[in-house]
């Protein structure tokens, strides 16, 4: 078992545009786990720097949009170079709410997994099943939710997501969590409520245009990533192995 201190940890929240909602994220998770926090600012057009370290964040500005996955990374190796052991990643948009957040340090203490996805599967519609099935089918990846962007790394996870093989995943989804699994590194998921978006839209699913693109570019990631004959079983749903 992984008795890990939320002291210990870096929540990371990459943001770009999120003006309305950032700050109080940002409040609740200080409030709820009472650690450091580090908004990484996406190359943001609005207010969104400003009202995080209203709330008591650090931020991290990107010259230039990495898109989520690069602001995800670039607060990972923050961390990693300021010595902490594991970091939270969480969305800015509100959805995750945090007095939630704890469950995932439960469940990495429980598991001693190394990494903890916090999934909502009610959220899923018809079209998002479908589409997670045929990832299952693809990527041998046994997972409920793709794309959920709460996530809590160990300090092994973290080692593996700072270094330059992990550069440049555009889908961040599955690809990132393709890379571990080829580490041997155990993933586990655990139930989280979600809120509904109060302000903005996924980009992800923003229109089925972008959800084709974002199938057909997963897919050929996909493809470029496995190793068939050395594919590992990658996940266990709610900390059980299978």
């Amino acid at each position: 078992m992984t008795s890990l201190s939320t002291a210990d940890c870096l929540a990371v929240i990459p943001a770009r545009d999120e003006v309305a909602t950032v700050g109080s994220v940002v409040a609740g998770v200080s409030r709820t786990l009472g650690c450091r926090v580090l908004v990484v600012d996406d190359a943001s057009t609005d207010g969104t720097s400003v009202a995080a370290r209203a709330a008591g964040a650090e931020v991290l500005m990107l010259p230039i949009g990495l898109g989520a996955w690069g602001a995800s990374q670039a607060g990972i190796r923050f961390a990693a170079r300021n010595g902490f052991k594991a970091v939270l990643s969480l969305d800015a948009d509100g959805q995750h709410p945090a007095e939630s957040l704890p469950l995932l340090f439960d469940e990495l203490a429980r598991s001693g997994a190394n990494v903890v996805i916090g999934t909502c599967i009610e959220r899923l519609s018809l079209p998002k099943r479908l589409a997670w099935q045929y990832l299952r089918l693809l990527t041998g990846l046994r997972l409920r939710d793709f794309t959920s962007g709460l996530r809590l790394y160990d300090e092994t996870a973290m080692k593996t997501l700072a270094a330059p093989e992990a550069s440049l995943l555009d889908y961040q989804d599955v690809g990132v969590l393709m890379l571990l699994a080829g580490k041997g590194i155990r993933i586990v998921e655990t139930p989280t409520p979600m809120r509904e978006r109060t302000d903005g839209h996924s980009r992800v699913f923003a229109s089925w245009a972008v959800v084709a693109r974002y199938m057909f570019n997963t897919t050929i990631l996909c493809i470029s990533r496995l190793d068939l004959g050395s594919r590992r079983p990658a996940v266990a749903t709610h900390g059980t192995e299978r």
